[in-house]
């Protein structure tokens, strides 16, 4: 199935009616993007502890983590392209009800997101400049992060995007292969168990690192990448592949350095993204002062690409938002000229600050994660519904992978939805 519409701008770039037929590796990038926004610093705090407390015993989890990501952004990204529509169409056709809650989600999140961000990114400035205290480095990192994202087009993020991947990938991989690890052990973590107490953190670990509400900006990334047909399904898919291969490996090399380093060692690190700091003071000790100035640069490579995947990808889900609450009036191109778009990464930077000096107010930290814990669930269940519907053309439509692997992803996450609640609810 091909497109014959003539080529159109979509935010920025031109459309691409047909994929080359060589040459696909070199357009790999939506997901690259992706992959990068998703795996924040408290992503790679998690699988740490995970390979702290149960050495490679977990290994397949993160493993199979991947896999239900890849099935998700696929789904995502393979709804736009078949329908010609974007996620926030798809769930406005779902009634009312779906924009209520995104609405007030997308909201509540991005007032506290910003916080969490811009104070993960100023962990590591503030341990390698410690001229200026910690929020004033947050404080910079929004506003910095803001401007770029402003001023630039999405071809520009995209390749700032593979450089911080590039560095994210060398140093975590790098250290990963210095701590030795073994292999044989690692080999037997790739069987599935479940140690005792690691039911519900196994759960977590899978459908936890690298998912996010970023995920369903997949789609308007390949969009504003120039794929805009289902020509380019093939190529969005490898995309999609390599990308979360790239998570994977990611994911694989922090839980080697948690079993080999903490393990072993019996080192518990902090929660959150300060755990980070806890491993660049193990690493400073066993390795030197430079392996420790290295780590702190690829912590804040990890940190500043969830910064500007966010501000740019959200941002942009939330001005189609906007534009179809209003009835869809206007073009579903050029989303990040639109007020909307610019508001929200308003939204994202200023009045955040104020939770850089203040904390979290208990109730909005209870709400913020009951709407989050509810995102998860609400996207793979709604993609069932969608790519099932005579609204994606029959040949798109899901088979019984796609659908076997999103029905996994909404159970997993329905599972970590009510855990979430219950912790709420017992105030823990």
């Amino acid at each position: 199935m091909s497109d014959t519409d003539a080529p159109s701008k979509a935010y920025g770039v031109s459309d691409k009616t047909e994929p080359p037929s060589t040459g696909r590796w070199r357009l790999i990038g939506p997901g690259i993007v992706a992959a990068a926004t998703g795996v924040g610093a408290g992503d790679l705090v998690a699988t740490l502890i995970a390979g702290s407390r149960f050495g490679y015993a977990l290994l397949w989890a993160a493993v199979i983590g991947c896999i239900v990501k890849i099935a998700l952004a696929e789904g995502s990204a393979r709804y736009h392209l078949a329908t010609g529509s974007t996620m926030l169409e798809g769930w406005k056709s779902l009634g009312r009800w779906t924009s209520w809650y995104f609405g007030i989600y997308i909201m509540v999140w991005g007032f506290v997101y910003g916080a969490t961000a811009m104070s993960a990114t100023a962990l590591p400035l503030a341990a390698l400049f410690p001229v200026l205290p910690l929020w004033a480095w947050a404080m910079i990192s929004g506003l910095v992060c803001a401007t770029f994202v402003a001023l630039n087009q999405y071809e520009i993020l995209e390749n700032v995007m593979k450089v911080l991947i590039g560095l994210m990938f060398v140093i975590v991989v790098g250290v990963a292969i210095m701590v030795a690890p073994n292999l044989g052990q690692a080999l037997t973590g790739l069987v599935p168990s479940i140690p005792e107490g690691s039911a519900i953190y196994t759960l977590g670990l899978i459908g936890g690192v690298g998912g996010t509400i970023t995920m369903a900006s997949y789609g308007y990334w390949v969009n504003a990448k120039g794929w805009r047909t289902p020509a380019w399904m093939g190529v969005m898919r490898l995309d999609n592949r390599v990308a979360y291969t790239v998570t994977g490996v990611f994911v694989i090399a922090m839980l080697v350095i948690g079993a080999e380093l903490l393990y072993t060692a019996q080192i518990a690190l902090s929660s959150g993204d300060r755990g980070l700091l806890d491993l660049d003071r193990v690493l400073h000790e066993r390795f030197g002062p430079v392996i420790s100035t290295i780590f702190l640069i690829g912590f804040f490579a990890t940190s500043v690409s969830s910064i500007l995947g966010v501000w740019h990808g959200v941002s942009l889900l939330f001005a189609d938002f906007v534009r179809n609450v209003r009835g869809g009036t206007g073009s579903r191109e050029g989303l990040e000229k639109t007020k909307a778009f610019r508001f929200y990464l308003f939204w994202l930077t200023i009045p955040p600050m104020v939770l850089l000096m203040l904390g979290r107010p208990f109730a909005l930290v209870v709400l913020y994660g009951a709407l989050g814990a509810f995102f998860m669930p609400f996207l793979a269940i709604t993609l069932i519904w969608l790519l099932n519907s005579s609204r994606v053309p029959k040949e798109w439509r899901s088979g019984w992978l796609s659908n076997g692997l999103l029905g996994i992803a909404a159970l997993l996450f329905v599972v970590l939805c009510i855990n979430e609640v219950i912790g709420l609810i017992a105030g823990k």
